[in-house]
C-alpha cells in the first residue's frame, strides 16, 4: 500500500520524471544539468546520475533521435503504461476510462489528444493534482500507482535490454515508488 504522506513528500521528483520523459527540448536538457543532487534520496541519486552522464554525452539532436527511436518506434518500450499488459483489448479501454475518471475526480482536465496512461501525464498528475486530503485519495492513488508499477516494470526491462539511458531514469522512478510504501511494521500492526 502507498503512504499518501510519503507520496506527497516526493511530489517534486514526479515533476522531474515527467519532464524528463516528455519529448526532449532544451529546457529538459537544462534540467538534466541543473537537477540538484542534494534533494535526491541516495537510492534515487545513483540511477539519475547514470542517466545524466549518458545523456550529457549526446547532442540535443541525438537525444531527440534516441527518444523517438526508443519510445515511438519500439513497441516494447512504449510510454503507454497499460499497453504491454492489455495491448488494444477491451480491458485496456476500461482501465483508460478508470484513469480518466480518477484524474477528473482530483481536478485534472485531460486534453483529448493524449491517453490517460501516458507516463509523463501520469507523473504530472502525481506532481500537480490535489489528492492528499481527498476523501477518495487512497483508492484513486492506489489505482494510479498500480498501473505505474506494472507499466514501468515492463518498460524498465525493455530499456535495460536495449541499453537505453532511460533505463536508469525508470529505475530511479521505481525507487521513488518504493520510498512511498507503508512500512511493513505499520501494515502488520494494522492487520492485528
Amino acid at each position: 500500500m502507498i503512504d499518501l504522506a510519503k507520496l506527497q513528500e516526493h511530489r517534486e521528483l514526479f515533476g522531474f520524471f515527467a519532464g524528463q520523459l516528455a519529448y526532449p527540448d532544451k529546457q529538459t536538457f537544462s534540467q538534466i544539468l541543473e537537477s540538484g543532487d542534494e534533494v535526491l534520496p541516495p537510492s534515487i541519486m545513483e540511477p539519475v546520475m547514470k542517466y545524466r552522464e549518458e545523456l550529457l554525452q549526446l547532442s540535443m539532436d541525438e537525444i531527440e533521435e534516441r527518444y523517438v527511436g526508443t519510445f515511438d518506434f519500439e513497441k516494447t518500450s512504449t510510454l503507454y503504461m497499460t499497453f504491454s499488459k492489455y495491448e488494444d483489448s477491451k480491458e485496456r479501454g476500461q482501465m483508460l476510462t478508470t484513469l480518466k475518471t480518477i484524474y477528473e475526480m482530483f481536478g485534472l482536465e485531460m486534453a483529448d489528444r493524449e491517453l490517460p496512461d501516458y507516463l509523463p501525464l501520469m507523473l504530472e498528475f502525481l506532481y500537480a493534482a490535489d489528492w492528499l486530503d481527498h476523501p477518495r485519495g487512497e483508492v484513486g492513488m492506489h489505482t494510479v500507482i498500480t498501473v505505474l508499477e506494472d507499466g514501468t516494470y515492463q518498460l524498465m526491462k525493455s530499456l535495460e535490454k536495449h541499453k537505453s539511458p532511460y533505463y536508469h531514469l525508470i529505475k530511479a522512478l521505481r525507487e521513488t515508488f518504493k520510498l512511498c510504501l507503508l512500512q511493513q511494521e505499520v501494515i502488520a500492526h494494522e492487520s492485528d
